[in-house]
């Protein structure tokens, strides 16, 4: 079974450029009075504390699956808003104003399922609002796919790859019309975070696409993997000092 391998502090070590996107994110939300929210991949939950009491809700719950995530998060709660543990790809409910997720469904397959999922959870006039990563293609998540095709990570992680589950911003908008949708806004941004050099990517995708592969191998292959990854990643990468990182979002709102 894979392990648990999100570190919140190595996550934090970038919460600044991290929030921006949520507070872009919340700022489409449309404030009601008593508002019933759910969100996916809280992570360590200070961002769902801020939308808990940004929204004035009346009760708000955070989902995820890591265990020391929810550790951190557990500080935040009270007030009506609580923290549990769960795959946020199997969540299910009904009668919530607002289902709020910023950077986790990248890591849920079949996203037009997913939203479909997800509608059915929504009160009438209910809410969608998702922030998921786009950066596939930057060299920083494209060498990382590389290496793990190659011995002796393939073996050890059986031929596992990691896909893209994140739709194009336009079969975004598609899907949520289809799915009934009255009113959306879809679009792509490039957030650019000045980094002090080429090694701060290292370690800004330690604390995220990288723990899918730190969970599926032994702790001495993990550290073959991760010295390979930073050895080839710094040999491509220009040495400029700030080092200036572009990372594509998707962001999506819609109302029933």
């Amino acid at each position: 079974m894979a392990t648990d391998a999100w570190n919140p502090d190595q996550y934090a070590r970038f919460a600044t450029e991290r929030a921006q996107p949520f507070h872009d994110l919340l700022a489409l939300v449309r404030a009601r009075p008593g508002m019933r929210v759910a969100d996916l991949g809280c992570g360590p939950g200070e961002l769902t504390a801020y939308a808990h009491r940004a929204l004035a809700a009346r009760e708000t719950t955070g989902l995820d699956a890591s265990k020391a995530m929810l550790e951190r998060a557990a500080a935040h709660a009270g007030g009506g808003l609580t923290f549990v543990q769960g795959d946020i790809g199997a969540f299910s409910g009904e009668g919530f104003d607002l289902i709020l997720s910023n950077a986790a469904l990248h890591w849920v397959p079949d996203h037009r399922g997913l939203l479909a999922r997800l509608t059915r959870a929504l009160a009438p006039g209910g809410q969608l609002a998702v922030q998921v990563p786009a950066n596939h293609d930057h060299l920083s998540h494209r060498l990382a796919a590389e290496l793990a095709r190659e011995p002796p990570f393939a073996d050890a992680l059986g031929g596992y790859e990691r896909g893209k589950p994140v739709l194009e911003p336009e079969e975004y908008a598609q899907a949520l019309f289809g799915l009934g949708y009255r009113s959306q806004h879809v679009r792509l941004v490039v957030y650019g975070h000045p980094l002090p050099g080429p090694r701060d990517v290292v370690e800004w995708v330690r604390g995220t696409l990288l723990t899918d592969f730190e969970k599926r191998l032994s702790p001495a292959l993990w550290e073959r993997y991760l010295a390979a990854y930073r050895e080839r990643l710094l040999a491509r990468l220009p040495d400029e000092h700030p080092f200036f990182y572009t990372y594509k979002r998707t962001l999506f709102w819609a109302q029933r």
